[in-house]
Protein backbone atom coordinates (compact mmCIF):
# COMPACT_ATOMS: atom_id res chain seq x y z
CA UNK A 1 0.00 0.00 0.00
CA UNK A 2 3.00 2.44 -0.25
CA UNK A 3 1.99 3.83 -3.34
CA UNK A 4 -0.99 5.28 -1.69
CA UNK A 5 -0.80 8.72 -1.14
CA UNK A 6 -0.61 9.54 2.94
CA UNK A 7 -3.85 12.04 2.89
CA UNK A 8 -5.82 8.87 1.70
CA UNK A 9 -4.42 6.51 4.29
CA UNK A 10 -5.50 9.11 7.00
CA UNK A 11 -8.90 9.39 5.84
CA UNK A 12 -9.43 5.85 5.82
CA UNK A 13 -7.48 5.55 9.37
CA UNK A 14 -9.96 8.02 10.70
CA UNK A 15 -13.16 7.03 9.23
CA UNK A 16 -11.77 3.47 10.86
CA UNK A 17 -11.76 4.86 14.11
CA UNK A 18 -14.35 7.18 13.56
CA UNK A 19 -16.55 4.21 12.94
CA UNK A 20 -15.03 1.28 15.73
CA UNK A 21 -14.17 3.89 18.17
CA UNK A 22 -17.01 6.83 17.53
CA UNK A 23 -17.01 10.17 19.45
CA UNK A 24 -13.12 11.13 21.68
CA UNK A 25 -13.81 12.25 25.41
CA UNK A 26 -14.29 15.99 25.55
CA UNK A 27 -11.12 16.33 27.09
CA UNK A 28 -9.28 15.35 24.20
CA UNK A 29 -11.53 16.79 21.85
CA UNK A 30 -10.83 19.59 20.20
CA UNK A 31 -13.78 20.68 18.95
CA UNK A 32 -14.84 21.00 22.77
CA UNK A 33 -11.62 22.79 22.76
CA UNK A 34 -13.07 25.46 20.31
CA UNK A 35 -16.14 25.36 21.77
CA UNK A 36 -14.59 26.81 25.58
CA UNK A 37 -12.49 29.18 23.60
CA UNK A 38 -15.82 30.66 21.60
CA UNK A 39 -17.38 30.89 25.03
CA UNK A 40 -14.60 32.74 26.94
CA UNK A 41 -14.16 35.24 23.83
CA UNK A 42 -17.80 35.87 23.38
CA UNK A 43 -18.77 36.23 27.07
CA UNK A 44 -16.19 39.76 27.12
CA UNK A 45 -17.60 41.08 24.02
CA UNK A 46 -19.88 43.42 23.59
CA UNK A 47 -23.48 42.67 23.86
CA UNK A 48 -25.75 46.03 23.09
CA UNK A 49 -26.60 47.91 20.13
CA UNK A 50 -25.45 46.30 16.55
CA UNK A 51 -22.05 47.30 15.51
CA UNK A 52 -19.49 46.58 18.50
CA UNK A 53 -21.16 42.92 18.67
CA UNK A 54 -21.18 42.57 14.98
CA UNK A 55 -17.25 43.58 14.75
CA UNK A 56 -16.45 41.78 17.96
CA UNK A 57 -17.93 38.80 16.19
CA UNK A 58 -16.31 39.26 13.16
CA UNK A 59 -12.93 39.78 15.37
CA UNK A 60 -13.78 36.32 16.83
CA UNK A 61 -14.28 34.60 13.55
CA UNK A 62 -11.43 35.58 11.57
CA UNK A 63 -9.12 35.46 14.63
CA UNK A 64 -10.14 32.21 15.57
CA UNK A 65 -10.12 30.98 12.12
CA UNK A 66 -6.39 31.77 11.77
CA UNK A 67 -5.47 30.04 14.88
CA UNK A 68 -7.07 27.29 13.60
CA UNK A 69 -4.84 27.71 10.48
CA UNK A 70 -1.78 27.88 12.14
CA UNK A 71 -2.38 25.19 14.66
CA UNK A 72 -3.50 22.64 11.61
CA UNK A 73 -0.20 23.87 9.44
CA UNK A 74 2.12 23.44 12.69
CA UNK A 75 0.58 19.67 13.07
CA UNK A 76 1.24 18.85 10.15
CA UNK A 77 4.38 19.80 9.71
CA UNK A 78 5.50 18.51 13.65
CA UNK A 79 3.71 14.90 13.04
CA UNK A 80 5.64 14.64 10.14
CA UNK A 81 8.50 14.24 12.38
CA UNK A 82 7.22 11.12 13.78
CA UNK A 83 7.88 7.17 12.09
CA UNK A 84 5.39 7.13 9.21
CA UNK A 85 2.76 4.59 11.17
CA UNK A 86 2.47 7.06 14.67
CA UNK A 87 2.33 10.36 11.95
CA UNK A 88 -0.59 8.36 10.22
CA UNK A 89 -2.69 7.98 12.89
CA UNK A 90 -2.28 11.10 14.85
CA UNK A 91 -2.94 13.00 12.05
CA UNK A 92 -5.93 10.70 11.62
CA UNK A 93 -7.28 11.15 14.95
CA UNK A 94 -7.19 15.35 14.62
CA UNK A 95 -9.12 14.46 11.42
CA UNK A 96 -11.34 12.23 13.04
CA UNK A 97 -12.07 14.83 15.19
CA UNK A 98 -13.70 17.03 12.56
CA UNK A 99 -16.40 14.59 11.90
CA UNK A 100 -18.61 12.30 12.84
CA UNK A 101 -20.36 9.35 11.14
CA UNK A 102 -21.00 6.95 14.01
CA UNK A 103 -22.40 9.54 16.37
CA UNK A 104 -25.06 10.80 14.10
CA UNK A 105 -26.38 7.70 13.16
CA UNK A 106 -26.38 6.60 16.97
CA UNK A 107 -28.20 9.87 18.15
CA UNK A 108 -31.11 9.31 15.09
CA UNK A 109 -31.07 5.48 16.58
CA UNK A 110 -31.69 6.45 19.74
CA UNK A 111 -34.75 8.67 18.63
CA UNK A 112 -36.14 6.17 16.71
CA UNK A 113 -35.77 3.62 19.70
CA UNK A 114 -37.96 5.90 21.77
CA UNK A 115 -40.26 6.34 19.62
CA UNK A 116 -40.45 2.44 19.00
CA UNK A 117 -40.76 2.09 23.28
CA UNK A 118 -43.93 4.91 22.80
CA UNK A 119 -41.61 6.94 25.24
CA UNK A 120 -42.21 10.50 23.28
CA UNK A 121 -41.20 12.33 26.11
CA UNK A 122 -37.42 10.62 26.01
CA UNK A 123 -37.83 10.94 22.23
CA UNK A 124 -37.95 14.68 22.39
CA UNK A 125 -35.71 14.99 24.96
CA UNK A 126 -33.43 13.08 22.87
CA UNK A 127 -33.90 14.80 19.53
CA UNK A 128 -33.66 18.46 21.65
CA UNK A 129 -30.25 17.31 23.48
CA UNK A 130 -28.51 15.37 20.24
CA UNK A 131 -30.15 16.80 17.30
CA UNK A 132 -31.91 20.37 16.88
CA UNK A 133 -32.19 23.39 19.08
CA UNK A 134 -35.73 24.02 18.55
CA UNK A 135 -38.51 23.43 21.27
CA UNK A 136 -39.10 19.93 21.18
CA UNK A 137 -41.52 19.61 23.89
CA UNK A 138 -44.48 19.80 22.29
CA UNK A 139 -43.70 17.93 18.85
CA UNK A 140 -45.97 14.63 17.71
CA UNK A 141 -44.22 11.71 17.50
CA UNK A 142 -44.97 12.47 13.16
CA UNK A 143 -42.99 15.98 13.72
CA UNK A 144 -40.58 13.82 16.29
CA UNK A 145 -39.73 11.86 12.99
CA UNK A 146 -39.86 14.60 10.96
CA UNK A 147 -37.25 16.41 12.69
CA UNK A 148 -35.33 13.79 13.02
CA UNK A 149 -34.84 12.98 9.44
CA UNK A 150 -34.31 16.84 8.77
CA UNK A 151 -31.23 17.00 11.52
CA UNK A 152 -29.85 13.72 9.80
CA UNK A 153 -29.64 14.61 6.45
CA UNK A 154 -28.51 18.58 6.73
CA UNK A 155 -25.43 16.82 9.64
CA UNK A 156 -24.67 14.65 6.80
CA UNK A 157 -23.18 17.68 5.13
CA UNK A 158 -22.23 19.43 7.98
CA UNK A 159 -20.93 16.58 10.32
CA UNK A 160 -19.07 14.53 7.59
CA UNK A 161 -18.84 15.69 4.07
CA UNK A 162 -18.17 19.43 4.10
CA UNK A 163 -15.20 18.54 7.36
CA UNK A 164 -13.92 15.95 4.81
CA UNK A 165 -14.75 18.08 1.79
CA UNK A 166 -12.16 20.77 3.45
CA UNK A 167 -9.33 18.15 4.51
CA UNK A 168 -8.85 17.23 0.62
CA UNK A 169 -8.95 20.86 0.08
CA UNK A 170 -6.84 22.09 2.22
CA UNK A 171 -5.25 19.17 4.66
CA UNK A 172 -5.60 19.68 8.29
CA UNK A 173 -5.66 23.66 8.38
CA UNK A 174 -8.80 23.57 6.41
CA UNK A 175 -10.76 21.29 7.93
CA UNK A 176 -10.07 22.65 11.09
CA UNK A 177 -10.85 26.38 9.78
CA UNK A 178 -14.30 24.69 8.98
CA UNK A 179 -14.86 23.22 12.04
CA UNK A 180 -14.14 26.24 13.76
CA UNK A 181 -16.22 28.42 11.87
CA UNK A 182 -19.51 25.65 11.95
CA UNK A 183 -18.75 25.80 15.71
CA UNK A 184 -18.83 29.40 15.63
CA UNK A 185 -22.54 29.78 14.13
CA UNK A 186 -23.80 26.49 16.22
CA UNK A 187 -23.04 29.00 19.20
CA UNK A 188 -23.76 32.02 18.37
CA UNK A 189 -25.92 32.00 14.98
CA UNK A 190 -29.16 32.60 16.67
CA UNK A 191 -31.29 35.34 16.00
CA UNK A 192 -31.94 36.15 20.21
CA UNK A 193 -31.45 39.38 21.92
CA UNK A 194 -28.26 38.51 22.74
CA UNK A 195 -26.59 37.02 19.88
CA UNK A 196 -28.26 38.87 17.17
CA UNK A 197 -25.20 41.15 16.31
CA UNK A 198 -22.60 39.10 17.85
CA UNK A 199 -23.19 35.79 16.12
CA UNK A 200 -24.11 37.56 12.50
CA UNK A 201 -20.49 37.05 11.06
CA UNK A 202 -20.29 33.68 12.30
CA UNK A 203 -23.64 32.57 10.32
CA UNK A 204 -22.51 34.41 7.92
CA UNK A 205 -19.40 32.86 7.21
CA UNK A 206 -20.86 29.34 7.89
CA UNK A 207 -23.58 30.15 5.06
CA UNK A 208 -20.30 30.77 2.78
CA UNK A 209 -18.19 27.83 3.56
CA UNK A 210 -21.15 25.10 3.38
CA UNK A 211 -22.44 26.39 0.11
CA UNK A 212 -20.41 23.18 -2.22
CA UNK A 213 -20.34 20.42 0.51
CA UNK A 214 -24.29 21.57 0.73
CA UNK A 215 -25.20 20.88 -2.55
CA UNK A 216 -22.96 17.58 -3.28
CA UNK A 217 -24.33 15.84 -0.24
CA UNK A 218 -27.77 17.12 -2.17
CA UNK A 219 -26.34 15.34 -5.25
CA UNK A 220 -25.10 12.53 -3.62
CA UNK A 221 -28.92 11.26 -1.78
CA UNK A 222 -29.95 11.86 -5.30
CA UNK A 223 -27.67 10.11 -6.73
CA UNK A 224 -28.33 6.84 -4.10
CA UNK A 225 -32.16 7.47 -4.70
CA UNK A 226 -31.65 7.25 -8.54
CA UNK A 227 -29.31 4.33 -8.08
CA UNK A 228 -32.08 2.18 -6.12
CA UNK A 229 -34.90 3.16 -8.36
CA UNK A 230 -36.15 5.30 -5.35
CA UNK A 231 -38.75 7.54 -7.27
CA UNK A 232 -36.18 8.79 -9.19
CA UNK A 233 -36.93 11.66 -11.04
CA UNK A 234 -39.74 12.61 -8.26
CA UNK A 235 -37.10 13.08 -6.01
CA UNK A 236 -34.79 15.43 -8.04
CA UNK A 237 -38.41 17.55 -8.54
CA UNK A 238 -39.12 17.80 -5.43
CA UNK A 239 -35.27 18.67 -4.44
CA UNK A 240 -36.01 21.58 -7.13
CA UNK A 241 -38.83 23.03 -5.74
CA UNK A 242 -38.12 23.09 -2.57
CA UNK A 243 -34.41 23.24 -1.92
CA UNK A 244 -34.74 27.06 -1.41
CA UNK A 245 -37.56 27.20 1.15
CA UNK A 246 -35.75 26.99 3.97
CA UNK A 247 -34.41 29.91 5.80
CA UNK A 248 -30.17 28.81 5.44
CA UNK A 249 -29.24 28.93 1.37
CA UNK A 250 -28.13 25.30 2.73
CA UNK A 251 -29.67 23.33 4.91
CA UNK A 252 -32.85 23.18 2.80
CA UNK A 253 -30.57 21.18 -0.63
CA UNK A 254 -29.80 17.65 1.60
CA UNK A 255 -33.11 18.16 3.56
CA UNK A 256 -35.25 18.34 0.47
CA UNK A 257 -33.57 16.01 -1.28
CA UNK A 258 -33.59 13.54 1.39
CA UNK A 259 -37.81 14.45 1.86
CA UNK A 260 -37.54 13.64 -2.15
CA UNK A 261 -36.03 10.30 -2.07
CA UNK A 262 -37.71 9.21 1.07
CA UNK A 263 -41.24 10.14 -0.36
CA UNK A 264 -41.83 12.21 2.66
CA UNK A 265 -43.29 15.86 3.75
CA UNK A 266 -40.99 17.50 6.28
CA UNK A 267 -42.24 20.09 7.59
CA UNK A 268 -41.01 22.63 10.85
CA UNK A 269 -43.69 24.18 11.61
CA UNK A 270 -43.89 28.21 11.03
CA UNK A 271 -41.15 27.72 8.84
CA UNK A 272 -40.92 25.62 5.91
CA UNK A 273 -42.54 22.39 4.30
CA UNK A 274 -40.41 19.95 2.02
CA UNK A 275 -41.86 17.31 -0.23
CA UNK A 276 -45.45 18.59 0.49
CA UNK A 277 -48.28 16.11 -0.12
CA UNK A 278 -46.48 13.57 0.22
CA UNK A 279 -47.07 11.08 2.97
CA UNK A 280 -46.06 12.56 6.62
CA UNK A 281 -43.27 10.46 8.75
CA UNK A 282 -43.52 7.70 10.73
CA UNK A 283 -41.12 6.22 13.24
CA UNK A 284 -40.15 3.86 10.92
CA UNK A 285 -39.21 6.11 8.11
CA UNK A 286 -36.22 7.30 10.82
CA UNK A 287 -34.50 3.84 9.67
CA UNK A 288 -34.84 4.38 6.23
CA UNK A 289 -33.62 7.73 6.58
CA UNK A 290 -30.89 6.79 8.71
CA UNK A 291 -29.49 4.06 5.89
CA UNK A 292 -30.00 6.88 3.14
CA UNK A 293 -27.68 9.25 5.56
CA UNK A 294 -24.97 6.40 6.09
CA UNK A 295 -24.95 5.18 2.82
CA UNK A 296 -24.56 9.20 1.44
CA UNK A 297 -21.96 9.94 3.71
CA UNK A 298 -20.41 6.70 2.58
CA UNK A 299 -20.43 7.66 -0.66
CA UNK A 300 -18.84 11.05 -0.09
CA UNK A 301 -15.52 9.05 1.86
CA UNK A 302 -15.36 7.13 -1.49
CA UNK A 303 -15.47 10.04 -4.16
CA UNK A 304 -12.52 11.98 -2.19
CA UNK A 305 -10.45 8.68 -1.97
CA UNK A 306 -11.00 8.87 -5.61
CA UNK A 307 -10.36 12.46 -5.95
CA UNK A 308 -6.97 12.18 -3.34
CA UNK A 309 -5.83 9.26 -5.37
CA UNK A 310 -5.61 11.10 -8.30
CA UNK A 311 -4.33 14.16 -7.18
CA UNK A 312 -1.39 11.72 -6.45
CA UNK A 313 -1.01 10.12 -9.51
Amino acid sequence: MSYLPPELLILWLAVAIDLALGELPNAWHPVAWMGRLIATLSRVSPRSGAAGPFVAGLVLVICGAALMALVGYWLQLTLARLPLPWDLLTQALVLKSTFSIRALAGAGSQVEAALRECDLPLARKLLGWHLVSRDTQSLSPSQVAAATIESLAENASDGCVAPVFFYVVAGLPGTLVYRFINTCDAMLGYRDSEREWLGKAAARTDDLVNLVPARLTATLILALGLLRGARGLTAVAVWKRDRLATASPNAGHPMSAAAGVLGLELEKTGHYRLGAGQPLPETLDIGRALRLVRWTMLLAIALFSVILFMAHT
